[in-house]
């Protein structure tokens, strides 16, 4: 009977190695798409696709190079916040005394942000006369490392802070030739101008906005504002009717904490739609939860000397978006990085974060069929467009991949063409 298990065992490894190979024909396809005289071959770029079922790479190439991850990086920021805050926010911690509550943020973007549920705050202060905040558990600043300065301006480019309301950002609307803005405090800093722009602008060092009446166009209607303590206790104030107090105090050893929601749909918004301000935001909530301190790049040191170790390449990772372009990770890195999230989760649950193609997310216009065949995080900035997660064969298995392109001199469109024409030949072939 030994003897025959033995047997047993040796037959299934064998086969389960020959269906994890490419055959010579599909190779050579592959090595077409992708190889010399491809367009690929015209600027860097780096492709692995991985059996998750044998743990077989069934092809590689420039698999360990570097390449600017862009929003990829989100998958990083992914797997810290499964890992550390398992399934609730951070989102502030507090002490009490008499009719006071002092109040230190843990980084929790969901307070009137988008349409997520309330954490609680107004109700947590309500039995209260006093309320008095600090911020100086946050380390961090406002900007990441190696994000570009004009970017100020952008929805994708929110300032990071300790407990951001609105999330950070300024809701603009066109009523006639004239922005209506929210919160309506703001109204009264919006002033008009004779500069050619067609949107509502802010003043790069203070928050004054412009427009141009007769070029106002309201595309753009999230701008940044610029966080002081003194901006959020009067816009907590309006949002809670109590009277906030900004009092820059350290946070005490023995002390209160609140976790305000569920974590699942604040993950789901952030890698499909690639929401930059939550991924800082979330870093920011794993750094308080390990530490009681705010600080991005503590909390990127202790995963990679932690639960990331065993990476094939050391990942140079810097934020928790990926706007900067000091990330910079390989292909393989990636792959690694996507398995453990996929050993994670249970199928179902992987495949509502991911974007689908042609279904779901950043993914929504792209990578078209009748059946979504392509499950992947996008990341896209000048010059670099990257695409990791899921392609599903016609053969009904789910394999991972990584394709990673840097320093092109053509339109992110054109590359994205380029890529789908490859993965539409691999779904085929797998």
């Amino acid at each position: 009977m030994r003897k025959l298990f033995t047997l047993i065992l040796l037959i299934v490894s064998f086969n389960s190695s020959l269906f994890a190979q490419l055959t010579r024909d599909q190779y050579l396809k592959l090595e077409s798409a992708l190889g010399e005289g491809s367009f690929f071959n015209g600027h860097l770029s780096g492709f692995m696709l991985y059996d998750l079922d044998s743990q077989v790479v069934l092809y590689e190439k420039n698999s360990h190079q570097r390449f600017i991850p862009a929003s990829t990086t989100k998958l990083f920021t992914l797997f810290s916040s499964l890992i550390i805050l398992n399934d609730s926010t951070q989102t502030l911690r507090y002490v009490t005394e008499g009719n006071t509550i002092k109040i230190w943020g843990s980084g929790d973007p969901s307070w009137k942000y988008k349409k997520f549920d309330d954490p609680g705050i107004a109700r947590l202060i309500a039995p209260f006369d006093k309320v008095i905040f600090s911020d100086a558990n946050m380390m961090s600043p406002a900007f990441g490392y190696g994000w570009q300065w004009d970017d100020y301006y952008y929805n994708y480019s929110a300032e990071r802070s300790s407990l951001p309301i609105y999330g950070n950002l300024l809701q603009v609307k066109k009523v006639g030739n004239a922005p209506s803005v929210f919160p309506p405090s703001f109204q009264q800093q919006v002033f008009p101008t004779n500069r050619t722009i067609r949107e509502l602008e802010r003043d790069f060092h203070s928050n004054k906005f412009y427009y141009n009446p007769n070029n106002f166009r309201a595309r753009e209607e999230f701008i940044p504002f610029i966080y002081t303590p003194e901006l959020l206790m009067k816009l907590a104030s309006d949002a809670t009717g109590k009277q906030w107090i900004y009092q820059p105090d350290s946070l005490p050893l023995i002390h209160q904490e609140l976790r305000g929601a569920a974590l699942f749909p604040i993950l789901k918004e952030m890698m499909l739609e690639s929401d930059n301000f939550l991924a800082e935001q979330l870093m920011l909530m794993v750094s308080d939860r390990l530490f009681q301190r705010l600080d991005t790049e503590r909390a990127i040191e202790y995963m990679l000397k932690t639960y990331l170790f065993d990476l094939p390449d050391q990942p140079q990772w810097v934020d928790g978006s990926g706007l900067s372009r000091h990330d910079l990770f390989t292909p393989r890195t990636m792959v690694a990085l996507f398995e453990k999230i996929y050993r994670m989760l249970p199928d179902q649950q992987l495949l509502e974060l991911l974007p689908a193609g042609g279904k779901a997310g950043t993914l929504e216009n792209s990578y078209k069929a009748e059946q979504p065949y392509v499950f992947a995080k996008t990341g896209t900035m000048s010059n670099n467009h990257s695409l990791v997660g899921l392609i599903k064969g016609k053969s009904g298995r789910f394999y991972c991949f990584a394709f990673m392109n840097s320093n092109y001199p053509w339109k992110a469109s054109e590359v994205r063409r380029e890529m789908e024409k490859v993965m539409v030949l691999l779904r085929d072939m797998i």
